[in-house]
């Protein structure tokens, strides 16, 4: 396989690795021996490419000790702490690999795999993403909701975004260049890595267990998370509404009608309490929500508008 292209960065690096770092201090040297050994053995020239987004430990100390012994690791030092999706863009900007491969730092996903990606690369796939037989040391209503989000923007989403799938995936330079043309603010990197399309395979793998430390992701995090993703990729919870008011606008008719007719039939009837407070509530939740989900999407414009930098370097190492 040529894996040279034409309008490729000229870079003598085969493989960048990308790794966002928050408060990941007990993982770096274990994470760092494993990729460097795993990389040594395939010969191939890379980079380690680590972002610090705005860690409060002793990461950043680590990552300058490990890029001075090792000057293949490479350090971007966020101003403050800007999240993991803006930290893997930034990662992916600064990367000058012929292929990026983007990891988390709690070894979850195996750098073991990433052979097996290049060997399929070099059959000529552009991205390799890897899709999770099992996920190990999560708990049942973790595995629950991630199942079912992914199962859930699938159906929502006009773009197809593989199920049990991660950031851990290798990527041809030419995707890479095309993920640097997407300028929006509220990134959904999942949705992003399917959006641009090229040539995608997967490879499948049992996640392990956190090798230390404790997730940065709480269920509020992860709630909102499923919102930017959803919101990024589908307007149906837009539509919807639409749809919901109509059919309550229709049943109105239908009952106003059967009023009416009891009405000229029955005569004049008192109507009951408790039947118009369910009413009037009832409606009144549906509106709130609907204001709700339109206030989502007018966030995400404003947010889109102010045209603010995505990320602030303080300082880099290494590149």
């Amino acid at each position: 396989m040529n894996i040279s292209h034409p309008n490729e960065l000229k870079t003598d690096v085969q493989i960048s690795v990308v790794v966002p770092i928050y408060n990941e201090e007990a993982n770096l040297n274990y994470l760092f021996d494993r990729l460097s050994q795993n990389l040594d053995k395939m010969g191939l020239t890379y980079e380690i490419i680590c972002v610090n987004d705005g860690s409060r430990d002793r990461s950043l100390v680590e990552l300058i000790r490990h890029h001075q012994q090792n000057p293949a690791i490479k350090i971007i030092n966020f101003s403050r702490n800007f999240g993991k999706e803006i930290a893997l863009t930034a990662g992916i900007d600064y990367a000058r690999g012929k292929a990026v491969v983007p990891i988390d730092a709690d070894l979850q996903d195996p750098p073991e795999l990433i052979q097996d990606m290049v060997d399929l690369w070099k059959q000529g796939y552009d991205v390799v993403y890897a899709k999770r037989r099992a996920r190990q040391g999560e708990t049942w209503f973790k595995q629950f909701t991630a199942n079912n989000f992914y199962r859930i923007i699938g159906r929502m989403s006009k773009v197809p975004i593989p199920r049990d799938t991660g950031d851990f995936r290798l990527m041809d330079r030419k995707v890479v260049e095309a993920l640097k043309k997407i300028p929006e603010r509220n990134r959904f990197m999942k949705g992003l890595f399917a959006w641009v399309g090229f040539e995608q395979v997967a490879i499948e793998y049992d996640r392990d267990p956190r090798y230390a430390g404790t997730t940065k992701w709480n269920y509020w995090k992860l709630w909102n998370f499923a919102l930017d993703g959803i919101a990024s990729f589908s307007s149906l919870p837009l539509k919807v509404w639409s749809y919901l008011g109509l059919t309550i606008s229709l049943l109105s008719l239908i009952y106003a009608v059967f009023l009416i007719v009891r009405t000229l039939i029955s005569g004049i009837d008192v109507p009951g309490y408790a039947s118009l407070m369910v009413a009037v509530l009832f409606l009144g939740g549906i509106q709130l929500i609907s204001l709700g989900a339109i206030g989502e999407y007018l966030g995400r414009v404003y947010e889109e508008v102010k045209e603010r930098p995505l990320y602030l370097v303080r300082d880099t190492y290494g590149l």
